[in-house]
């Protein structure tokens, strides 16, 4: 090979080398480019974003905390007013139904005791008259009541004098009937609350529940947005209307049937010893013919 075509070589040679460098050093160059624009536009970014205030930031973070509280008071003080009221009601009548439940428990445990000392002392085979003397004019339970009533009436008719025993077991039975219904009436008073509280409470509750169900709804309507979120406060509020009146209707039903059999028992017993007093007193007349 001559001079000449080693210098041709060598030129040729030297031009490749020059052209892979350049080709190389592009992409490093575009990549430094397309770094420093990320870090221009990164840097106005920073400078055009406006900070929120700080108190917007604690308002709207105890909003949603208190969206999000189910406590008992929160559902209250969130509810609307018609549901408050329905609330409040059903409290007021849940409260005082548990008050005449523990009143009617302590009465009747108190007049079943009293009548069963009653009734051992009346068949130990006491004097009448001294058991009517010991207990006076004001008994202490329907038992002996209707046994003063009708003690009452046959002294009145043993100091009127003979010509007055002819309808005198009419007027002690009239006596003890009377009586009896006056003991019954006492015994029942404020069961017709426990039976209503029964029946109507749930459907109050349900009034209260429907009525935050529709303001859950125009919720949606008003927000335009369906998200479970926006509608879970309304309901549950509405929801704990409804718990609200099971919980005062299911111990006042359970209430009203013990208390009304219990009753119901406690007259028949009493009806028993009228029955027998009668007896006694018709013996009694037939003793003096």
């Amino acid at each position: 090979m001559d001079p000449i075509q080693v210098v041709d070589l060598a030129a040729q040679t030297l031009s490749a080398i020059d052209l892979s460098f350049s080709t190389l050093s592009s992409p490093t160059q575009n990549i430094l480019d397309f770094a420093s624009s990320l870090h221009v536009t990164g840097a106005r970014a920073e400078t055009d974003v406006t900070p929120a205030p700080v108190g917007e930031i604690i308002q709207d973070a105890t909003l949603v905390t208190d969206a999000t509280d189910f406590t008992l008071w929160s559902l209250f003080a969130r509810a609307d007013w018609v549901v408050k009221s329905v609330m409040i009601g059903l409290i007021a009548a849940s409260i005082w139904s548990w008050a005449i439940m523990f009143d009617k428990w302590w009465r009747l445990s108190s007049v079943r005791r009293k009548a069963d000392s009653f009734e051992n002392t009346f068949w130990s085979g006491r004097s009448l008259d001294d058991l009517y003397q010991d207990l006076g004019s004001r008994p202490n339970h329907p038992m002996s009541s209707l046994f003063a009533a009708a003690m009452r009436e046959w002294k009145r008719s043993s100091e009127a004098g003979p010509n007055h025993f002819a309808g005198v077991k009419e007027r002690v039975d009239r006596v003890m009937s009377v009586t009896l219904n006056k003991e019954m009436m006492s015994l029942e008073t404020n069961l017709l609350f426990l039976a209503t509280v029964g029946s109507i409470a749930p459907f109050v509750g349900l009034f209260g529940t429907v009525w935050g169900i529709m303001n859950s709804f125009q919720s949606i309507a008003i927000s335009r947005d369906t998200n479970l979120a926006v509608v879970a406060p309304g309901i549950a509020e509405a929801l704990f209307a409804t718990a609200l009146g099971l919980l005062a209707a299911i111990p006042a039903v359970i209430a009203y049937n013990k208390f009304s059999s219990e009753i119901g028992r406690f007259g028949s017993r009493l009806d028993g010893f009228a029955d027998e007093f009668s007896a006694i007193v018709s013996r009694q007349l037939d003793e003096r013919r």
